[in-house]
């Protein structure tokens, strides 16, 4: 089904494009294409395929929460270029 210069217009208002009146026969076209494909995905019959929402199994990746040592204070501190008050001192940004 082809697509009217008034639906390529309405498309274009809601993009905010501004399109002259041969882009807009030419995107006319070239929508109800992609919409022509589109619409053969309906054509395939898909009652026994199961919905998927990925297509590898999913599973909980994450490492095991382990306490451990952390470092202290002072040495995350000896990281940063320029301390002041035990804190990092950086430039003012306004």
């Amino acid at each position: 089904m082809p697509l009217t210069t008034n639906e390529v217009e309405h498309v274009a208002l809601l993009a905010r494009l501004t399109l002259n009146d041969k882009e807009k026969k030419e995107f006319a076209g070239q929508l109800s294409l992609i919409l022509d494909y589109a619409n053969r995905l309906n054509e395939i019959n898909t009652d026994e395929i199961e919905p998927l929402a990925h297509i590898l199994p999913v599973y909980n990746v994450f490492r095991e929460d382990i306490v451990g040592a952390s470092p202290s204070r002072d040495e995350i501190l000896a990281n940063g270029p320029l301390l002041e008050d035990g804190q990092y001192k950086v430039p003012k940004i306004v």
